[in-house]
């Protein structure tokens, strides 16, 4: 992960604070601080990435269909 770096200029910090949330927002670091709250074991883990999987399934094929019946497929 690369350091995160917002400039200050003058006074106006709280423009400062909110590059630095939308920056770390992209990283996706807020997305990797609430994955590693808590310890999650390889099971659960496992588990969790195939309920991902299989959701990312079902909306593509949502999105196949969706597509189908506009004509576009």
């Amino acid at each position: 992960m690369k350091p995160l770096e917002v400039k200050v200029d003058g006074e106006n910090i709280n423009r400062a604070i909110n590059q630095l949330k939308r920056k770390m927002a992209n990283e996706g670091i807020y997305k990797e601080l609430k994955k590693r709250r808590f310890y999650e074991k390889p099971s659960e883990r496992k588990k969790r990435k195939a309920r991902e999987a299989e959701r990312r399934l079902r909306k593509a094929l949502r999105r196949q269909a969706k597509a189908k019946a506009k004509g576009r497929g």
